[in-house]
């Protein structure tokens, strides 16, 4: 592309029809003009900045100094030029004297300048120490490029992230290059390029400028306590503030009118404060506040109470289960309050209170939020009726809850609905026998429905005489 710019370059500004020969020399640099075509019985050659006849000679080879010490001759015959100035941009032309005939090569010189002083603005962003530029998220940043160039330089922007390929952004013929992104996003994090490339010269000048993009946390931070590991009368303060870039300042402290003194900070995701002496911190408010350097001003908080002042954990559980010998039960108990969170865990019986059970074998204990739940498999009377004991322990204080296990014979349910069915049987079978064995006998009080319509008809029953009606003859 430099080159093709170049050779545009030098046909725009190609001025006499006569040139043989075009040359490129750079401000403050050498050019040696060659005259070519010589004889080899060349006796002197003269040098013109310009057309022979209309200006005077510049330089000659017959031991003559110029009147610019920048000038010499290499060869005899070749114009050498220190220190190029733009001035001596032009046509020149070398004349060689031979037995009175005059031979003549022209060459027109260009001199390139710069770039130089390309400047690079990204705005608005903060630098930090290092010369690393940060803006925030969603912004619209302005990217600008500009510098000094003879001719006007071609201006190229380009992006580019580690272990990945440059993005050619903009480019533009001229010595100001702008361009504008919106709405800033982590993706576009990296290194910003500019470059100036002199068409002539092909000097090509590049500036880069790291791009980061911050943005605060999303969420406020998030406080708990927890039992000390390397100190089980301790307690540990966690604050959590993640999801922001670069990490946030985490800085534990107590309320001012406290006695106790605490100042945690860490410029982490996360902060940790160790507290010791358990029986002084029931009832105190410890607070992590978090800052963020896009927003040093809008601090978030969160806060973190070590239970009441007088109590430890709280807990419940059912004060009496049962289970059916070799069947299955479950032992629940629920932590309703307590902070840090309570260690909870399962006693067998009042005459050993100190035998943890542990899950394995018959049992299992499994913890499901604030609930640790007891899993007894294979009830057995003799092994696992009684007390349980559910512990629950923090620094701050102890609390223990009893629940009782009956365990029982199971009742034999299909025995009882056969008998029950048995019962039912003979009861219909003697109530059939009692309407078999009764047969026509048995009949409700009250006329039959025939008896109803006929009033008149007389029995047909054999049994039944009728009783002899008197004879009117005498």
């Amino acid at each position: 592309a430099g080159g093709h710019g170049g050779e545009k370059v030098l046909g725009g500004l190609l001025g006499s029809r006569g040139t043989d020969e075009l040359v490129v020399g750079e401000a403050d640099g050498d050019v040696t003009l060659v005259c070519r075509n010589v004889s080899l019985g060349m006796v002197k050659v003269d040098w013109f900045h310009g057309e022979p006849g209309s200006i005077p000679i510049l330089f000659s080879s017959d031991g003559k100094l110029p009147t610019d010490a920048r000038f010499s001759l290499v060869g005899n015959s070749s114009l050498h030029i220190l220190g190029l100035r733009l001035q001596d941009e032009g046509n020149y032309t070398c004349k060689e004297v031979l037995n009175r005939t005059d031979h003549m090569h022209r060459i027109q010189l260009f001199v390139a300048s710069g770039p130089s002083r390309v400047n690079v603005s990204i705005f608005p962003t903060t630098p930090l120490p290092n010369g690393t530029l940060y803006a925030k998220k969603h912004d619209v940043l302005n990217f600008t490029c500009s510098s000094d160039s003879r001719p006007e330089p071609t201006t190229e922007w380009d992006f580019s992230q580690p272990n990945s390929t440059h993005e050619l952004f903009a480019t533009v013929n001229s010595s100001l290059g702008y361009f504008v992104l919106h709405n800033m996003l982590p993706s576009y994090q990296g290194n910003y390029s500019c470059s100036a490339t002199n068409p002539l010269s092909h000097r090509r000048v590049t500036v880069t400028r790291e791009v980061l993009i911050y943005y605060p946390p999303p969420a406020p931070p998030r406080c708990w306590a927890e039992t000390s590991t390397g100190d089980p009368g301790g307690v540990q303060l966690f604050c959590s503030w993640p999801g922001g870039y670069p990490h946030p300042t985490l800085q534990w402290k107590t309320h001012p009118n406290l006695s106790w003194a605490i100042n945690t900070t860490a410029a982490e995701d996360s902060a940790v404060a160790v507290l010791s002496g358990s029986h002084l911190l029931r009832g105190k408010a410890f607070t992590c506040h978090g800052s963020h350097l896009v927003d040093p001003e809008g601090s978030r908080a969160c806060t973190v109470q070590l239970g009441e002042s007088s109590k430890g954990p709280e807990i419940s559980s059912d004060p009496m289960r049962s289970c059916f010998v070799g069947r299955a039960s479950t032992l629940t108990c629920q932590l309703t309050a307590g902070n840090p969170p309570a260690r909870v865990t399962w006693l067998r019986n009042l005459s050993q209170p100190e035998t943890e059970i542990r899950s394995g074998g018959r049992f299992l204990i499994k913890q499901t939020g604030n609930s640790s739940i007891l899993s007894i498999q294979n009830c057995s009377h003799a092994l696992d009726a009684g007390y349980y004991v559910c512990k629950a322990e923090n620094p701050l204080g102890l609390r223990v809850t009893y629940t009782y296990l009956v365990v029982t014979e199971p009742v034999n349910i299909a025995g009882i609905v056969g008998v029950v069915v048995v019962l039912l049987l003979v009861g219909i079978l003697i109530v059939s026998g009692v309407l078999l064995y009764a047969g026509p006998h048995w009949c409700p009080k009250g006329k039959s429905h025939l008896e109803q319509r006929f009033p008149n008809r007389v029995p047909q029953n054999p049994r039944v005489l009728q009783k002899p009606q008197k004879s009117n003859l005498k």
